[in-house]
């Protein structure tokens, strides 16, 4: 008798590829980070084009961390100094990464901002529970992607108001950014 091998999404997501470390172009005072862009083939066998978690290593140290898009149909990983030290990471070099979308994506924490007018809004939380994984990352991702604070108020006030009506998904938001061009990759420190 022949087994059929079943793919999990592991499988099917897996993907290597090399990048080079660059550092983004950070506020004064901000905390040094790195960060890489995903070949658009390696992103292309992701779930989605937007904020997608994925598991992996560099330099064969291990890592969790969620995907940014980059606005280009691809993603942009961010490594924090604590794996880039772990990794042996220097920026300019180039270094092996290996990742694959995780079988579920975990529960996103609310911005407190959020969380207290949802607390604020019970038939908007009662949505808001009833809502997948994937559309509350939606949700706080169109929140988070407000350049400005009073933006951010009304992103919120938004929400909860189409929470509130039961819609379950943001409405007008692309969360890959290519077609919005509001979420980009940052911006790279020039020498």
């Amino acid at each position: 008798m022949t087994k059929t091998a079943t793919m999990t999404r592991e499988d099917t997501t897996r993907s290597s590829f090399e990048a080079e470390l660059l550092r983004p172009a950070l506020s004064a005072g901000e905390a040094p980070w790195g960060f890489v862009l995903l070949p658009q083939s390696v992103s292309a066998r992701l779930p989605r084009r937007g904020r997608t978690t994925v598991i992996g290593s560099v330099n064969g140290q291990p890592f969790q961390v969620t995907l940014e898009p980059d606005g280009q149909k691809s993603h942009w990983l961010r490594i924090d100094p604590a794996l880039q030290d772990a990794a042996g990471l220097r920026f300019g070099e180039t270094a092996l990464y290996q990742i694959a979308a995780v079988e579920q994506e975990p529960e996103p924490e609310a911005p407190a901002d959020l969380q207290s007018a949802l607390d604020a809004a019970p038939e908007a939380l009662k949505t808001w529970l009833g809502t997948t994984t994937i559309a509350r990352v939606d949700w706080i991702h169109w929140i988070v992607t407000a350049k400005q604070a009073g933006t951010r108020a009304k992103r919120i006030r938004d929400a909860c108001d189409m929470l509130a009506s039961g819609k379950q998904r943001v409405c007008c938001f692309d969360p890959s950014g290519f077609y919005s061009k509001a979420i980009t990759a940052p911006r790279q420190q020039k020498d």
